[in-house]
């Protein structure tokens, strides 16, 4: 029986790994129960484990500006102890990271094998975690890049438009970042697909498939919940200057996928309304 640890368990992917999980052997640990910055805990905690699932994250993006050793000893150091733990027990390794990692100057999907060039810190700190797990475990590891998640069981862009509509007659939403709205629960289903299959070692974008701005995903959640779409107005993003530097254009490419002998993930819009129908998504 194969035996899975996941990390970062009580977060939104976390819990959705979990429920794809259903029935297996996991141990899910979340930031209580886990410190992944701690190398004699992460040594523990892998042993015995033939999978390892690391979803743990400093996410706080602005933050990261002030704070980028507390986010690179999460997002980097913490990848690389895991990844040194795998090796050592002999255990598969995948860790999830992001769009962050590029410039988004781009015009076209960045396949998975693009340099990359972050412009915040907490790109930088991912970009590190991904090298590091490269690095360590070229063979037994992958890095799964994914953008815009949203789902039923933490705080995301979707839960909050949602919270906004019931005390705003309108919203106004940015049309200059282009990315794919991503559910976790797409995500979690594709991570289990690669882990359980004979996928080679490497790096994969999982995002969902086409490309749309904030405000077409915010239009497109309204339509499915029932709201009016035209309470969305679109603006751009001198109307929301934050600390970090956010990239405009977050389209990943997904031609690795076929090397797992898997097609891409399914279209944002169909996830969309997939993830509403069984209840993904509440303000």
């Amino acid at each position: 029986m194969t035996r899975y640890l996941i990390t970062g368990a009580a977060g939104m992917l976390g819990q959705d790994l979990q429920h794809a999980l259903a029935g297996r052997a996991v141990t899910a640990l979340g930031r209580a129960d886990l410190d992944i910055t701690d190398a004699d805990a992460v040594d523990a905690a892998v042993a015995g484990h033939d999978v390892v699932i690391n979803s743990a994250a400093y996410t706080k993006v602005d933050d990261a500006e002030t704070h980028e050793d507390e986010a690179y000893a999460v997002n980097a150091t913490g990848p690389k102890l895991l990844a040194e733990a795998a090796v050592r027990h002999g255990a598969k390794l995948l860790t999830v990271s992001t769009d962050y990692v590029f410039d988004g100057h781009g015009t076209s999907p960045y396949p998975a094998d693009a340099p990359t060039d972050p412009i915040n810190a907490y790109g930088r700190s991912k970009a590190a975690g991904e090298a590091f797990v490269r690095e360590i475990a070229p063979d037994s590891s992958y890095v799964v890049r994914t953008a815009w998640i949203y789902g039923a069981h933490g705080p995301n862009f979707a839960a909050t438009m949602l919270r906004l509509a019931a005390s705003h007659d309108t919203v106004s939403v940015v049309t200059d970042q282009v990315g794919q709205p991503t559910w976790t629960g797409d995500l979690a289903a594709r991570i289990v697909e690669l882990v359980d299959g004979d996928a080679p070692a490497g790096t994969y974008h999982g995002t969902n498939a086409g490309q749309g701005s904030w405000f077409d995903f915010t239009r497109a959640i309204y339509a499915e919940v029932g709201l009016d779409p035209e309470r969305v107005l679109p603006t751009d993003s001198t109307a929301f200057v934050r600390p970090a530097p956010r990239p405009a254009y977050s389209v990943l490419g997904h031609d690795g996928w076929s090397r797992a002998g898997l097609a891409p993930m399914r279209d944002w819009r169909e996830a969309l309304h997939a993830a509403v129908q069984a209840g993904a998504l509440q303000a």
